[in-house]
């Protein structure tokens, strides 16, 4: 049997750190003396062995404490202490990187535009988070979008922050927070851009729009990242096709000549889609990159009929 004193020089440590371990459980004492002094046996040595180890981790003391405790699964609780440790110090490392980018966005733009970039990425946390790009979506899609369609077109449409971004991406972002984040011309609710085009009534499906739309738009990202001008084809069948379907009217070369009049661009999304895409790079296009290369496909097949 040693005393506090005792174990706490064989394992390398002060008193204090025995005691600390002791007093929150960890280092169960086997007795006391008979002046009411702490003893302990062989066996918490190789204990606080352990929790040096685990402390040497970083792992938090409350976590140490669920790995001693289930001597059983071990293994499986100290899995589980590391994996969260892990995600811990991802979380960590991505907010200094992007801070370190901030920093170097703010040290190397001109002078007189550090106010401005200040007040942009000020307004962003880091890492930051798409919650707001996330709910401008679901202001700006039509109300009513089946839960499945609603989270789909939101997950194509937000995108994630870089691991490792640059300082030009850094700015992208803040950018893209700060339109989100604006309240529409003529109202007062930041996101608030409903399009005329979901406030349609009658036989107006979305659900069938949207659906028909993303599947349109893979099509043409591959086309897009063969870099070939628009054409005719499935992507343009399937595009039109989509919209014929969600107003309950077929496909013909009057509806085509009608919806390519209609499909203006809108200058706000197109804001929107500009900054995006400098966060995902050209290997993938965004649904707008390729909405813009069915409307032009439209725009062309439209004016060769007409002649």
């Amino acid at each position: 049997m040693w005393s506090i004193g005792e174990l706490a020089e064989r394992a390398g440590v002060t008193v204090k750190t025995v005691r600390f371990y002791s007093d929150r459980g960890l280092l169960p004492e086997a007795g006391r003396s008979s002046g009411g002094h702490r003893r302990y046996g062989p066996e918490a040595l190789d204990r606080l062995r352990l929790i040096r180890s685990l402390r040497a981790l970083d792992l938090p003391v409350p976590d140490v404490g669920r790995v001693l405790d289930r001597e059983d699964a071990m293994e499986g609780a100290l899995e589980d202490a590391v994996a969260g440790q892990l995600r811990e110090l991802g979380s960590q490392l991505a907010a200094l990187r992007w801070r370190e980018a901030a920093l170097r966005l703010v040290r190397d733009c001109p002078a007189g535009e550090r106010a401005d970039r200040l007040r942009l990425i000020g307004a962003v946390s880091a890492p930051p988070s798409t919650a707001v790009l996330a709910r401008f979506w679901r202001r700006w899609l039509p109300p009513r979008l089946p839960a499945r369609v609603l989270s789909e077109v939101v997950d194509q449409a937000v995108p994630q922050p870089p691991a490792d971004p640059t300082p030009a991406q850094v700015l992208a972002f803040a950018r893209l927070h700060a339109l989100v984040s604006e309240p529409c011309p003529g109202t007062a609710v930041a996101g608030d851009w409903q399009p005329a085009a979901h406030r349609t009534g009658g036989g107006y499906r979305p659900a069938v729009l949207y659906e028909g739309l993303g599947e349109a738009y893979a099509l043409a990202s591959s086309a897009l990242r063969a870099q070939r001008a628009p054409y005719d084809g499935e992507a343009l069948d399937c595009f039109v096709a989509a919209y014929a379907c969600s107003r309950g009217t077929r496909d013909t070369p009057a509806f085509r000549r009608e919806l390519s009049s209609q499909l203006a661009s809108d200058p706000r999304i197109d804001l929107y889609w500009q900054f995006a895409a400098e966060l995902w790079g050209p290997a993938r296009p965004t649904p707008g990159a390729s909405h813009d290369w069915l409307c032009a496909a439209l725009d062309a097949q439209v004016a060769r009929t007409a002649v």
